[in-house]
């Protein structure tokens, strides 16, 4: 049976069940502000791509019933692009900030606890080493190569305990860079279409971004293309068809 720790450290809990809490801590400290997903410059483009695109239809469907001319909707188009532009490089960058100050700020919280509880930490390698198979002396030699170690066990410990792969992170400027390319590349690509084919022209580049984004993203992440297509273009869809008879209705009643 493992042992109960009366050590403050493990607050009256024993090892097995620190490291459950730790594992959410780590969650924690890992998650992206909007959601679950991972962090990567390819992910950051791809959102980037998607939502600009998303943002210029549901402006261009809430104008479309006052008929304005082509023109005229392309500099609004123009400006507001600037805007979308500077804002998702910004909020790319951000979410890469925070995420790596809660890394930073986990690592510090390890390092410490490395420094002044070494005997609870050891614990939790037997706990972590016990359930990978090891068993008896092999289990003694493996914790006390690994506690004779501290920048060792640092990362041991960052990864066993509290999953997280310090890989997985990238620079707040490529997640920038990422949404930068991802962003220009969206709003080129609507903004000339509908300069081209109009309303017509706007469903197609948010059909084909959609596509395109879907595809990069879910191959990035192993997930299953056809659901991820799917589901965005279901979402992309659903609010464009409401921005646009919304508006249709409301202009009707004003106007």
């Amino acid at each position: 049976m493992t042992k109960v720790s009366d050590h403050k450290h493990f607050d009256g809990k024993d090892a097995f069940e620190h490291l459950k809490d730790a594992r959410k801590k780590g969650q924690h400290a890992t998650s992206e502000t909007h959601g679950a997903e991972p962090s990567g410059s390819i992910i950051a483009g791809c959102d980037s791509a998607r939502e600009a695109c998303l943002y210029i239809s549901l402006v261009y469907v809430a104008l479309l019933p006052l008929k304005l001319p082509t023109k005229q909707l392309l500099i609004i188009f123009g400006l507001f692009s600037v805007g979308v532009l500077f804002w998702k490089i910004c909020r790319a960058g951000f979410f890469g900030w925070s995420r790596l100050e809660r890394l930073h700020r986990l690592i510090e919280e390890e390092r410490w606890e490395i420094e002044h509880h070494r005997s609870q930490e050891k614990e939790e390698l037997l706990e972590l080493y016990k359930a990978k198979g090891f068993k008896d002396k092999m289990l003694e030699e493996v914790v006390e190569v690994l506690m004779a170690d501290d920048n060792r066990l640092l990362q041991v410990m960052l990864e066993e305990e509290l999953g997280v792969s310090l890989k997985s992170f990238e620079h707040p400027l490529k997640l920038a860079i990422g949404a930068l390319v991802g962003t220009i590349c969206s709003l080129a690509i609507v903004l000339i279409s509908i300069w081209l084919s109009g309303f017509m022209g706007c469903l197609i580049a948010l059909f084909c971004i959609t596509i395109a984004a879907s595809i990069l993203f879910s191959k990035t992440l192993g997930n299953t293309l056809i659901k991820g297509c799917v589901w965005n273009l279901a979402m992309s869809f659903l609010a464009t068809g409401v921005s646009y008879y919304l508006s249709a209705w409301i202009y009707k009643l004003v106007l």
